[in-house]
């Protein structure tokens, strides 16, 4: 038997849905593609009515989003999705962080990140374990009013996730500058087993960008050993999809944690890790270490900033000429320490010196920092030729001591 919905019932269908508890959350697992472990889930709505009849998503989202009402559904689940975190940890069971989706419609709901915070504190869940899934076309639809929206949800202290990354169109501009946290890669991107060349490419690409924006990646719709194994060589981070899982109810969830939870390592990951993602580890440690990161070419006077944050001062430019560069960071130091900065870090006598042997060159400095205050500042260049042509190359890296 089959239920007629349209936009005319569907109003009241769904209010005696939620009224007699017919959504239910599935939870779709996300697992880590080395480890094969569980590390987070998507919260999806499906519908069962009291007579046992089941309302496809496909069927129901849309007119839901059509008159404004995916709003109360949105809200539906992020509640039902706290409730079970709730349960969970009062229970001092193993949880993982869950994804809840939200149309771009709630851009427009007053203090939403408020009501977000409210929910999640009255059910004692940690921001870390809630995550906001935003698609990629409510970015490019509503451009600068959305991203000021998903600014105020991070920084209420919840992850964003770019979902259907991909699916649309393109929406670069927006990653650049949304606060996310995540890309989740469509399925649409995976056809077959990757076997098309120009689909491996554009793949590649848009791992390479999202490691080098520092987001996490999860790739949906995986569905075969081919399409995991190529994905592990872009480093893709997790991993969502019939292949591992379908979306599963509350108790079937709960013991595919469990499960996932007791399974030992059976060989060494170090052994397996991709090269990209073996790669993304090292520039992660060197990162954490050094908050400033710069590659120079002295040989054409140029440079551009590979990593800038969390460090003292945060007015440096981001790419241009090194000349003025050493001329802007002499600026930001002790008058006392200005000199010696600039005569370190001057582009000829760093060529000069490479060419007698040098190839490593430190000073330490006292820099102001935003807040008004003078921090020693250690600065370090480590030079190399360019391996395509004989340019001089610096690698800066910068942090502050005590």
């Amino acid at each position: 038997m089959e239920i007629e919905i349209s936009t005319e019932n569907i109003g009241e269908l769904i209010e005696k849905a939620f009224e007699n508890k017919e959504i239910k959350v599935y939870y779709q697992p996300k697992y880590n593609a080395v480890n094969g472990k569980i590390q987070g889930a998507e919260a999806l709505a499906r519908w069962r009515m009291s007579d046992g009849i089941m309302i496809s998503p496909a069927m129901f989202i849309p007119l839901l989003e059509e008159l404004g009402l995916i709003i109360q559904l949105d809200w539906y689940m992020m509640k039902e999705t706290c409730l079970f975190l709730s349960e969970e940890i009062k229970a001092g069971r193993h949880v993982v962080p869950v994804s809840v989706n939200f149309s771009r419609l709630h851009s427009k709901e007053p203090k939403f990140s408020e009501k977000l915070s409210e929910m999640a504190d009255e059910f004692k869940i940690p921001r870390k374990l809630l995550e906001i899934e935003i698609t990629e076309s409510a970015l490019a639809f509503d451009g600068a009013d959305i991203i000021d929206f998903v600014r105020s949800i991070k920084d209420a202290g919840f992850d964003i996730s770019i979902d259907d990354f991909g699916s649309g169109l393109s929406s670069l501009n927006f990653v650049k500058d949304v606060p996310a946290s995540v890309l989740k890669i469509d399925k649409s991107l995976l056809s077959g087993n990757c076997e098309n060349e120009k689909e491996r490419i554009v793949l590649e690409s848009i791992f390479g960008f999202a490691n080098r924006l520092g987001l996490s990646t999860v790739a949906e719709g995986v569905e075969t050993k081919e399409q995991l194994g190529f994905l592990r060589t872009c480093g893709c981070e997790l991993i969502q999809g019939f292949l591992f899982s379908k979306p599963l109810p509350e108790e079937e969830f709960r013991e595919a944690l469990k499960a996932a939870d007791s399974v030992p390592e059976t060989e060494d990951i170090l052994l397996t890790l991709p090269p990209a993602s073996a790669t993304q580890l090292l520039l992660n440690a060197v990162f954490k270490h050094f908050p400033l990161v710069i590659l120079s070419n002295l040989s054409r006077n140029s440079f551009y900033m590979m990593a800038y944050e969390n460090f003292s001062t945060r007015s440096c430019p981001s790419t241009g000429v090194y000349d003025e560069l050493i001329v802007h960071g002499a600026s930001t130091m002790h008058p006392d320490d200005q000199k010696l900065f600039s005569d370190t870090f001057d582009v000829n006598d760093q060529i000069a010196a490479y060419e007698d042997g040098q190839r490593v060159r430190s000073v330490i400095t006292r820099q102001l920092g935003d807040d008004g205050v003078y921090r020693k500042v250690e600065t370090t260049n480590y030079y190399m030729k360019n391996p395509a042509s004989d340019d001089i190359l610096a690698i800066t890296l910068s942090r502050a001591i005590e």
